[in-house]
C-alpha cells in the first residue's frame, strides 16, 4: 500500500517497512497472542522518491527523528493490527508532509504600545498599594 503524503509526493510500499509485536492496554486474553502493535519504518536517507533539496529539507528538520536515516512511527491505540497500521501511515504521511511544509512568515519585532506600558504600570501601582494596606501598622 503505497504512502501518499501529498499530490506530488507518494511513497511506495517497497521502501516502507514494516514491523509487528504484541501490544499493551486493552484487549484481553486475545491481546497476549496478538501481534496488534505496529511499527512503520521509511529511510528517508535511501529513499528514491525525493529530490535531494527535500531530502536535506527532512534530515535537517526531523534530525532529533531519525536514527540512521531511517524514520520510525509506531502505532498502539486499537486492537485491530489493521487499523492501527492505517493510524501508522496517517502519523508518517503527516510527520513528513509537515517536515516538507514551507516555513511561514518571519516575526516581525514589535513593542509594547505607550498605552499598555501606563495600563501596566497602573496595575503594578494598584497591586502595591492592596499590599501595602494589608501591612500592620507601625509600632508607634
Amino acid at each position: 500500500m503505497d504512502l501518499e503524503v501529498s499530490p506530488a509526493l507518494t511513497v511506495p510500499a517497497s521502501e516502507l517497512g514494516w514491523r509487528f509485536s504484541r501490544s499493551s492496554g486493552p484487549g484481553g486474553q486475545h491481546v497476549n497472542t496478538s501481534d496488534s502493535r505496529v511499527e512503520l519504518s521509511w529511510s528517508v536517507a535511501e529513499s528514491q522518491v525525493l529530490s535531494e533539496d527535500q531530502r536535506q529539507l527532512l534530515v535537517d528538520r526531523l534530525a532529533r527523528r531519525l536514527v540512521a536515516g531511517v524514520l520510525t512511527v509506531t502505532a498502539s491505540e486499537e486492537r485491530s493490527q489493521l487499523r492501527n497500521r492505517e493510524i501508522a501511515l496517517r502519523k508518517l504521511a503527516a510527520i513528513v508532509a509537515a517536515g516538507l511544509a514551507p516555513e511561514g512568515p518571519r516575526r516581525r519585532p514589535t513593542k509594547p504600545s505607550r498605552g499598555s506600558q501606563r495600563r501596566r504600570l497602573a496595575a503594578k501601582e494598584q497591586r502595591s498599594q492592596t499590599k501595602q494596606q494589608r501591612r500592620r501598622p507601625p509600632a508607634e
